[in-house]
């Protein structure tokens, strides 16, 4: 089976005007609805509207920190909403950084990939109604023992970026979530999974604009792409793509305080490679690329088109306009 997802809440749109959107998702072949967790919305939430708006779409996070969150708490949430939403529940953690962790929630961002590896750890025990009890390497659990047994399981995927955590990924957890790449990124990335990532889900979260204006979209994405290509962790995994050059001028503007303008300075091609964006027919082709270069679960995240129109309807169209034809 084929999955195709979408990123919630959606762009633009309330989340007390989803409901409608939510429930024509699976009528058009979507089969997922995937949050994230920064500093807008909770990571869950729209989860548990989403699994009872559309009681067909598996739900999961793509990702949620791991170090705001207790692991047991991080456990009965999961567990919770795998209770309401049976079988249908996926959770992806990452190791977020320093501003969504330290700054804004004041908790030490340390030791990121192994507080990533024991989570997953703690996580898989856990959900599978085992006792938790122990020293980790960045944490102690004198005795967790969960009250809560989904069946099924549901898998623990890792937000990964680079070698040491896409290992992990591959090794501990059941899969991978994947950001801002191009799809001839899927052949490093995927070697640096190594054997052991064969046959693992990689969820990839692809940002789409609908828009024949070329023009616009690029200046989307650029507007888009700046702040994102300019932050520790999405700059430490371009450069090792290989994209040092291609972002130098970028980096400049961003470290001499020229917001607009490391936007302005990232090259039509790069734009072009990590933003899906043209036709919705030019958009479906981009997405069925990464599919065949390994994406096993594509979720659009919809960029608003002016084709399309603006609020919860303009959203609603563009979706339909890019809802998978097979």
């Amino acid at each position: 089976m084929q999955r195709h997802g979408v990123t919630i809440p959606l762009n633009s749109v309330p989340l007390s005007a989803h409901r409608r959107i939510i429930e024509e998702l699976p009528d058009l072949g979507y089969t997922d609805a995937w949050s994230g967790e920064a500093a807008g919305y909770d990571g869950f939430t729209p989860l548990a509207l989403a699994a009872a708006w559309a009681p067909s779409l598996r739900v999961g996070t793509a990702v949620v920190p791991v170090q705001t969150r207790g692991p047991a708490l991080l456990a009965m949430t999961v567990a919770t909403l795998a209770e309401a939403a049976p079988g249908r529940v996926a959770v992806g953690v990452g190791s977020s950084g320093p501003p969504f962790v330290t700054r804004i929630n004041g908790i030490p961002f340390e030791h990121p990939c192994r507080h990533v590896r024991d989570t997953v750890r703690f996580l898989k025990a856990a959900l599978a109604g085992r006792s938790v009890r122990g020293v980790f390497d960045s944490f102690t659990i004198e005795d967790y023992r969960p009250a809560l047994h989904p069946d099924p399981v549901p898998p623990v995927l890792v937000g990964a970026l680079r070698p040491q955590m896409l290992r992990l990924a591959a090794r501990e957890a059941d899969g991978l979530v994947a950001n801002f790449l191009a799809v001839e990124d899927l052949r490093p990335v995927k070697e640096a999974m190594g054997p052991e990532g064969e046959g693992k889900e990689i969820v990839a979260r692809l940002f789409v604009c609908p828009t024949g204006d070329l023009a616009l979209a690029r200046a989307r994405g650029r507007a888009l792409l700046g702040p994102i290509l300019n932050a520790r962790t999405y700059s430490a995994f371009h450069s090792w793509l290989g994209r040092g050059d291609e972002l130098a001028a970028s980096r400049r503007a961003w470290a001499a305080g020229d917001l607009r303008g490391a936007g302005d300075a990232l090259p039509d091609e790069l734009v072009d490679a990590l933003l899906v964006h043209g036709k919705p027919e030019e958009c479906r082709e981009r997405v069925a690329a990464y599919v065949a270069a390994g994406v096993t679960t594509p979720l659009l995240a919809v960029i608003p088109a002016p084709e399309f129109g603006a609020g919860p309807g303009g959203t609603l169209a563009a979706l339909r306009a890019l809802a998978p034809t097979d």
